[in-house]
């Protein structure tokens, strides 16, 4: 049976299309490559990463991402979607982080400080199939932070 916690992801996430500016997909991601399809175990699926980095989120996914992400991806996941099933994106860390993602169709998905914390998260009600990019942020330019992200497809109580 798949536990029925995901800190941090509630609501609706913003998503904004923007050009990539400067960001080579094609590097290996610092965190690791999950393939995960609908009713995924285990549930959340957790990677630990260290987030922040040099880069302005903004330069990627548009005035609407903040805070510092690393060039290389911090995690690639190619999901395969489930009827029905929302994808619930997360990260989670004892620091302000923020989570940038860039969605199978090439827009961009932000969040920073969701459901009235520090953490970030997305709800994705009906995701798409295919690969997602993902960087953890922190607002701190340059440092680097522990965190975690959280793929669920359960809600959070």
């Amino acid at each position: 049976m798949k536990r029925r916690t995901l800190a941090a992801v509630a609501a609706a996430a913003l998503v904004t299309a923007a050009p990539v500016l400067a960001q080579n997909f094609n590097r290996p991601p610092s965190f690791g490559t999950l393939n995960l399809s609908a009713n995924f175990a285990p549930d959340p699926t957790v990677v630990a990463v260290t987030a922040g980095g040099n880069l302005p989120a903004e330069r990627l996914g548009g005035s609407q991402c903040v805070g510092s992400i690393a060039d290389a991806p911090d995690v690639r996941l190619h999901y395969r979607a489930g009827q029905g099933l929302p994808l619930y994106l997360s990260a989670v860390s004892r620091a302000d982080v923020t989570i940038v993602v860039n969605l199978p169709n090439g827009q961009w998905a932000c969040n920073d400080d969701h459901a009235g914390s520090t953490n970030a998260g997305l709800v994705f009600r009906n995701p798409q199939s295919g690969q997602y990019d993902i960087w953890i942020g922190h607002y701190d330019r340059g440092s680097r932070v522990p965190a975690q992200l959280r793929i669920s497809e359960i809600a959070p109580r």
